[in-house]
């Protein structure tokens, strides 16, 4: 009887560990067939996705039924792609198609002297945070262009929470900035136009980046100006949590940084998010309703 049992039990492992594959292989530029970094693949209608390596590798355990959905692929520099996972499955290679800009002309001024901080922030004031756990996200904050005159991204500044079950020194993020869908009124094309991968520090509680080397004129519509988690091994760490029903403990999978967050009542930034092929509304309100939680991000801005 138990060699009985023992023999059902070996059937059934090996049978749910048949029901799951490896999904791997490596993405690249079509053209010069070199390897791309960071580049995210999302299953689409699905909270599972992952991220290339510096080496441009990926690989994520998924049920074999997930061979049959479709993969959203995305990188900044690169057009937007959604293929069937057994494509890439089979082959294990992906080429990506570079997309062309046409460059707008760049302006230098010497008068620029003036300059505005948008939702200006400090250490003290954060409440909160935002990690992720399934798929690779994009969250962004809206900032309005307010005046007529023109203005210039100067700055911009990440905040982030202290997380104690991360490990590591350092974890990895890229920047986006968006102009605005008119139509839509969600982030547009990311006028960042390149890659720009840059690192938290355990040491900081926030990141700065000086951009007037690559004078971002701002749209009257203004910009959103987003940060992307990237799912590399890098940035893994595990996270225990207590089941609502249960009450038992579950181990999973996540990825840093974890970005902070603080509420705020100006209803001028709106914050949304990108994930399964989509940007939604971003919404979380305070217990008294009068303000929502956004990401700690703030900006500042040259006035011509």
């Amino acid at each position: 009887m138990k060699f009985t049992v023992f023999l059902i039990f070996l059937l059934f492992a090996l049978s749910s560990r048949g029901q799951e594959v490896l999904f791997e292989g490596h993405v690249f530029d079509n053209k010069t067939k070199e390897p791309i970094p960071f580049v995210n693949l999302s299953f689409l209608n699905t909270l599972k996705g992952t991220s290339t390596d510096e080496k441009g590798h990926f690989f994520i355990d998924l049920p074999t039924s997930f061979l049959e959905k479709q993969v959203h692929i995305s990188s900044l520099g690169y057009k937007d792609t959604i293929v069937l996972a057994k494509n890439i499955f089979k082959v294990k290679r992906f080429g990506m198609v570079a997309e062309s800009y046409e460059l707008d002309e760049v302006v230098v001024s010497h008068s620029m002297g003036n300059s505005d901080v948008l939702n200006p922030i400090s250490s003290y004031s954060l409440t909160s945070g935002f990690s992720s756990s399934s798929t690779p996200w994009v969250l962004a904050l809206y900032f309005p262009n307010i005046g007529a005159q023109q203005k210039y991204l100067e700055k911009v500044t990440v905040f982030f929470q202290k997380n104690n079950r991360f490990k590591r020194p350092t974890a990895k993020f890229r920047l986006r900035v968006y102009d605005v869908d008119l139509e839509t009124k969600k982030p547009g094309r990311d006028i960042l136009r390149k890659s720009m991968v840059l690192e938290s520090n355990v040491e900081e509680d926030f990141v700065s980046i000086d951009l007037r080397s690559l004078n971002l004129k701002i749209p009257k519509s203004g910009i959103y100006v987003g940060v992307e988690w990237l799912f590399v091994p890098y940035n893994w760490y595990r996270n225990t949590v207590e089941h609502p029903i249960t009450k038992k403990k579950i181990e999973e999978d996540r990825f840093a940084p974890t970005f902070g967050a603080v509420y705020n009542k100006n209803q001028n930034f709106k914050a949304m998010v990108y994930g399964m092929g989509e940007w939604t509304d971003f919404k979380v309100k305070s217990k008294d309703n009068t303000q929502n939680l956004i990401p700690a991000i703030s900006v500042k801005l040259i006035k011509e």
